[in-house]
């Protein structure tokens, strides 16, 4: 089978399908039109289509010719609340966007369906198209979960473009790719008093500063430095006046770390009780776990990824991206099978607007880039299954 061939054959419609998804974004848990839409572009290469009943995922199998195995292939669907500002002609409106780049993510697993059905009678196994909502808001991966949707899955491979790489480079390194994310609520009680006289109160401000401070410290001096760890506050709320001492703050953060051993939710619970008694003050910790580290440490798999890119645009096809300390949910289908993420360059400064990054109101991608995210996905599957088959 000559997948490269196929993508070049496909490209027209993967970009087509990118334009179309692109000026149609829905946000996370909302993405009824965009499913029906991914419906019937499976149904018209007569794939057989399952939706999800308690959100709006959708699964596609393609079943091979001859017995073995079942690998995954998983998009991402929900768009962002963001204006956009790329004065594309099929531009989005109403302030959403694909401004993540989901729209191109669907566009490829389309286009490797594409590719796929053409020599579905060749693979040795199944492939299960996996298309994912509210990655955004790290909920999409644990609803699909909860419907059974990796049941009889033995692999699957998800990657992301980025606007930060290279076109037309394609990243598959081994190891920490996408750290976990988890985020927290600090509340901080003191007592109020006038402005003119703080000795009579415990200003739940000052005390958050410290918190704030020491925190911090726990990132250079107590966290092992080989150990990637950030540590943010990003929303504060206290005070009632300009001349009342607080006796009430609220701070938001995130933590992000490629480890899951619960350890940095009991170190900052100590640092934020111990800080809030040294003032007087008393604090609270209520801390969440959103995502898991997104990790390629199945060495097999690992190899695959990197010979479908090499095997379809030589070693020259290959990048590397550095680490991220940006999170996905995907690491949940990890849960049930191994895995292997990969990224593709969308960066071109040589194409107008092809050099902003994910999130940007001016994000948009290298459309050249497409065909070989397709085209990967295709050979990825199709080695998995030969391979496991014999």
């Amino acid at each position: 089978m000559n997948i490269k061939a196929l993508a070049e054959k496909h490209e027209e419609y993967i970009i087509e399908r990118r334009r179309y998804y692109h000026a149609h974004p829905e946000l996370s848990g909302e993405e009824k039109e965009t499913r029906a839409a991914l419906k019937k572009d499976l149904e018209a290469m007569g794939v057989e289509v399952t939706e999800m009943k308690n959100c709006y995922g959708l699964t596609g199998m393609i079943r091979g010719g001859k017995p073995g195995k079942t690998v995954a292939l998983r998009s991402d669907i929900d768009g962002l609340a963001v204006n956009e500002d790329t004065g594309l002609p099929f531009a989005a409106k109403d302030g959403k966007m694909h401004a993540c780049g989901h729209d191109n993510h669907m566009a490829m697993l389309l286009g490797a369906a594409k590719i796929l059905t053409e020599v579905k009678d060749e693979l040795c196994g199944n492939v299960k198209l996996i298309f994912q909502p509210a990655e955004e808001i790290a909920s999409g991966a644990k609803w699909m979960l909860a419907e059974n949707v990796m049941d009889g899955v033995d692999a699957i491979y998800g990657a992301h473009i980025w606007g930060n790489f290279d076109a037309p480079l394609i990243d598959v390194t081994p190891g920490n790719r996408m750290a976990g994310c988890d985020t927290f609520t600090i509340n901080i009680e003191g007592v109020s008093a006038h402005g003119s006289a703080p000795n009579l109160g415990i200003d739940a401000i000052t005390v958050a500063a410290a918190v704030i401070n020491n925190l911090q410290q726990y990132v250079s001096r107590i966290n092992d430095p080989v150990k990637p760890l950030v540590l943010t506050i990003g929303e504060i709320h206290g005070g009632q006046r300009f001349n009342i001492i607080a006796n009430h703050v609220e701070m938001q953060g995130t933590i992000r770390t490629f480890s899951r051993d619960k350890s940095d939710e009991g170190v900052m619970r100590r640092i934020i009780e111990n800080t809030a008694a040294a003032f007087g003050a008393t604090a609270t910790l209520d801390y969440q776990y959103m995502t898991k580290p997104v990790i390629n440490d199945n060495e097999q798999l690992n190899r695959l990824a990197h010979d479908a890119v090499t095997k379809l645009y030589g070693e020259s096809g290959i990048g590397h991206l550095e680490t991220l300390m940006g999170s996905e949910d995907f690491s949940f289908f990890g849960d049930k099978a191994p895995y292997v993420f990969g990224f593709i360059g969308s960066r071109n400064p040589d194409k107008e607007g092809c050099t902003y990054t994910n999130h940007h109101e001016k994000y948009t991608v290298d459309e050249d880039v497409l065909k070989r995210g397709a085209a990967v996905m295709a050979q990825f599957s199709a080695d998995f299954l030969a391979e496991t088959a014999q």
